[in-house]
């Protein structure tokens, strides 16, 4: 393991061994316990969940947090639940995936040009984390941030993530950025930074009301390829 990978895997176990916000480790560990009636067999994974994805990415994706029932369970993000149903497909589609589906840890998924991200890495009731949750949360984004040294552009999915990601630069940069979270907006960071993409979360809420659908989403994707270019 050379120095850079040593450091990735430090930072990966620092995310799993967390315990940092006692009303997550709680409520993680009790959906883990619980479990939901139609994965009563699954052995759940009930800890923070760490990033995934190719160290060399020049593309960050940073999601809200697990899902109680879907990284919660399975141990990878956007995994076993709706949001990761409609996610994969489209990056299997812009090719920053092999496949169009992720289902469990051992399922053969594999990214390319791409490594995901969350500003929390535990679930929250209600998928409503605490400030002070994100912010014990932060410094585990700013440490991927630190290690994606090809990064060209970020996308944020949801409100949090916009503006939890601008946060971070705001703090770096000292500039005052008055970027407006919309859907597939690109804003540029400043010279030398990254692009920022922001769209809305395919969580069920978004996909199946239409405020999300599969065009838009592509949409975001072609954006993302046309700015590597």
């Amino acid at each position: 393991m050379n120095a850079l990978e040593k450091k990735w895997a430090d930072l990966e176990e620092a995310q799993i061994s967390c315990r940092k916000c006692p009303r997550l480790v709680e409520w993680r560990e009790e959906v883990a316990r619980v479990k939901r009636r139609a994965y009563l067999d699954w052995d759940y994974w009930g800890k923070p969940v760490p990033g995934l994805g190719d160290h060399e990415a020049q593309v960050l994706l940073v999601g809200l947090a697990p899902g109680a029932h879907g990284a919660n369970r399975t141990g990878r993000i956007f995994t076993g639940d709706g949001s990761g149903d409609f996610l994969y497909p489209a990056l299997f589609r812009a090719g920053f995936a092999n496949q169009p589906q992720a289902v469990h840890r051992g399922d053969g998924l594999a990214l390319n040009n791409m490594f995901i991200s969350a500003v929390c890495r535990c679930v929250p009731p209600g998928n409503k984390p605490k400030a002070v949750e994100i912010s014990n949360c932060r410094p585990y984004l700013e440490g991927e941030l630190d290690l994606l040294a090809n990064m060209q552009v970020i996308v944020a999915l949801g409100k949090i993530a916009f503006d939890q990601t601008l946060r971070v630069y705001r703090q770096r940069t000292g500039e005052k950025y008055r970027f407006e979270f919309k859907h597939n907006a690109q804003y540029q960071l400043g010279a030398g930074l990254p692009w920022l993409v922001s769209s809305y979360h395919p969580s069920r809420q978004n996909t199946q009301t239409g405020r999300l659908t599969e065009s838009m989403f592509a949409d975001v994707w072609r954006g993302v390829l046309d700015l590597l270019q």
